[in-house]
């Protein structure tokens, strides 16, 4: 009988946020495979663990991969473990997981902290629904395309960045989206110096004109606006904001709806909708 791979979610910064369970995980595996030996065994000694590390990152997976996968269908159990969030989300974890698929070894999930999702949570922009893009490309081409791609992307959009990368960063984002597009910049997430900026594209590419990007960052971008219909009037989308009233949405919930399906300002629905109302 095969052993099981367990994802261990580890802490983004505050060491605090490491489960009891994922505590008793890695107290219970026969070993653990770790992105970067040194950091995972910190990690290990601060909470009293003692189980044998092995290797595996991006630079290696292809060859530690298969080996891992050989002891666990021999019957050992592993956990994998990042420097910080969650194994396999733009994470050198999806090819092994996919090979424990292919081979039908049990994967369970231990979670916990997940770097994009908390930025999302704490930034001020839609939640209900978002795609992530991980790090952009180190090449400008790459880079620019990939953003192409994302000019009319609706759903607010999570982008990993390095501080050495973020002013060039937040240009190609301007140069793309517009510097009127919102943006909350999240840094160092969990730890001491944590700090959240909303603002513009454009306000951020000035601030960091003369502050200097310390730490890594979560870049929450809000998605495209819809282009409103041009067959619908802002009286006609008052009149679609007073039916949701009358289903029972408060005014301001039924501005902010018609809002986003139509493309039209929310204030002038509000505004056009209490004036009916008169």
């Amino acid at each position: 009988m095969s052993g099981i791979l367990y994802l261990v979610a580890t802490p983004i910064g505050n060491l605090g946020d490491f489960s009891p369970r994922a505590v008793e995980t890695l107290s219970a595996v026969d070993f653990v495979a770790a992105e970067d030996t040194r950091v995972s065994l910190k990690l290990l000694n601060h909470f009293g663990v003692k189980k044998p590390l092995v290797s595996y990152h991006e630079h290696n997976c292809a060859a530690a991969g298969p080996s891992i996968l050989a002891r666990l269908l021999a019957g050992e159990s592993c956990a994998l473990v990042t420097d910080a969030g969650t194994p396999a989300i733009s994470d050198p974890g999806e090819p092994l997981v996919r090979l424990c698929a292919e081979q039908g070894v049990t994967v369970q999930a231990v979670p916990g902290c997940c770097a994009a999702v908390n930025a999302l949570a704490v930034s001020g922009l839609p939640t209900g629904r978002f795609t992530f893009e991980g790090f952009l490309s180190v090449n400008k081409k790459s880079r620019r395309e990939h953003l192409e791609s994302l000019r009319n992307e609706p759903r607010t959009m999570i982008f990993h960045e390095a501080p050495h990368k973020l002013r060039a960063t937040l240009a190609d984002l301007a140069g793309v989206f517009g510097p009127d597009r919102r943006i909350a910049l999240c840094r160092e997430l969990t730890k001491l110096h944590e700090e959240i900026r909303r603002c513009t594209l454009a306000e951020a590419a000035e601030y960091y004109e003369t502050n200097a990007p310390r730490g890594e960052y979560v870049l929450v971008v809000a998605g495209a606006r819809p282009a409103a219909s041009a067959s619908l009037t802002l009286e006609e989308g008052a009149a679609q904001v007073l039916a949701l009233v009358e289903a029972g949405t408060r005014l301001k919930d039924a501005a902010r709806e018609v809002a986003e399906h139509t493309g039209l300002s929310k204030n002038d629905l509000y505004a056009a909708a209490l004036e009916r109302r008169k």
